[in-house]
């Protein structure tokens, strides 16, 4: 995560920021539950692994990413978690994407599919990734649909995990279907961004 540790990332509904100590809590809470541990294909933690996860997806050089409504305080906002990770040390045009929407209440509004390409632009526009992949288990069916609509394609499936890989290889044609995006998403510095918050409110601006 060093390549964008201070990074945010502010679209039409949501606001991405890098996933912090504060944010620990929150999401080992969510992690508690068995459903998003089926859909996720996660295993439980502890408290204290999920600090040292943390730590150590800080000082990774892959993307991580939580996703925050600005009105409100992040770690009291939060309402689910995208990665793009660099999997392939000898292909670094290679990106994996992995998107979870937490919070019930915040499922089905579109949040997903937005949160999806921003995530894209930035890989392809600060990254250099041409070819995206997703691994979506086989009753995950949400998913399974939201990158359907983002014209991924099922490449292969893995009978011994239940998962299916889903691959988006970017041309002329995604290029501009995408260039949408970009003029509708602000990259920004986290920290000064944070620090611009007065305490009182603890809200993000939204410029």
């Amino acid at each position: 995560m060093r390549i964008n540790e201070n990074t945010l990332l502010e679209g039409r509904r949501v606001v991405l920021v890098p996933y912090e100590r504060e944010h620990v809590p929150r999401y080992h809470q969510w992690m508690t539950c068995p459903e998003l541990q089926k859909l996720t294909a996660s295993q439980p933690l502890t408290l204290e692994q999920e600090y040292e996860m943390q730590r150590r997806w800080r000082e990774d050089d892959d993307n991580k990413k939580r996703w925050a409504d600005p009105r409100v305080a992040e770690e009291d906002c939060m309402v689910g978690d995208v990665n793009l990770f660099l999997t392939d040390s000898e292909d670094p045009s290679l990106g994996e994407i992995e998107i979870m929407i937490a919070e019930p209440k915040d499922r089905g509004r579109g949040i997903g599919k937005e949160v999806a390409r921003m995530m894209m632009c930035y890989g392809i526009t600060r990254l250099g990734i041409h070819k995206f992949e997703a691994k979506i288990g086989k009753e995950n069916q949400v998913s399974l649909a939201l990158f359907q609509k983002l014209h991924f394609q099922e490449v292969s499936y893995s009978e011994a995990f239940q998962e299916s890989t889903l691959e988006l290889r970017i041309d002329e044609e995604h290029e501009k279907r995408l260039a949408g995006d970009r003029s509708l998403m602000e990259e920004k510095n986290y920290r000064e961004t944070k620090a611009a918050i007065r305490p009182e409110t603890a809200v993000h601006p939204r410029i």
